[in-house]
């Protein structure tokens, strides 16, 4: 068996929605692909709302940390195949940019975190950012890897981000 594709999922936090796709990819692509996350400027914890719904949908979330995306960029990290920024470009955050070789896209989600309201109507915001991702990871998992070229790839990873239906 191959090694697993490493993917990094980059926020600017690193407290909610990178924290979810970790969680999601990590479950639906064992053994083919290990998930990582991190922020350009971490808030240094993770949101006890994302960290309640992982927990609810029987997640193990000792993984979840919030950490700096430069951890990923030293000597003796992992190398990735994949990263993905899924801050939301509407909400005027500056979302990292990652050096190297992987193939990048992004998937922008509004952040959960920023949601002013009741309870019900922040957790709500948390469980459609995971629904979002959830949906956009499992598209990615079922890819072809092995079969696809590199350029019908990358264009496949733009278009998951870009032409996502949004389901009511």
């Amino acid at each position: 068996m191959n090694d697993p594709y490493n993917v990094l999922f980059l926020c600017t936090g690193n407290s909610a929605r990178s924290i979810l796709a970790e969680a999601i990819l990590n479950r639906v692509g064992a053994g083919k692909f290990r998930a990582y996350s991190a922020g350009s400027r971490p808030k240094g914890e993770v949101h006890p709302y994302a960290l309640q719904l992982l927990k609810t949908l029987n997640h193990d979330t000792s993984f979840a940390r919030s950490k700096d995306w430069q951890e990923f960029a030293a000597p003796g990290a992992p190398e990735m195949n994949f990263v993905f920024t899924v801050c939301d470009n509407a909400a005027n955050e500056a979302c990292p940019v990652w050096p190297g070789q992987p193939m990048t896209a992004h998937w922008g989600v509004p952040d959960p975190a920023a949601v002013d309201g009741t309870d019900a109507e922040k957790h709500l915001a948390f469980a459609e950012a995971y629904r979002m991702l959830n949906n956009r990871i499992s598209i990615f998992v079922s890819l072809p890897m092995n079969t696809i070229d590199k350029l019908a790839l990358q264009k496949r990873l733009d278009e998951i981000g870009r032409d996502l239906p949004k389901a009511g």
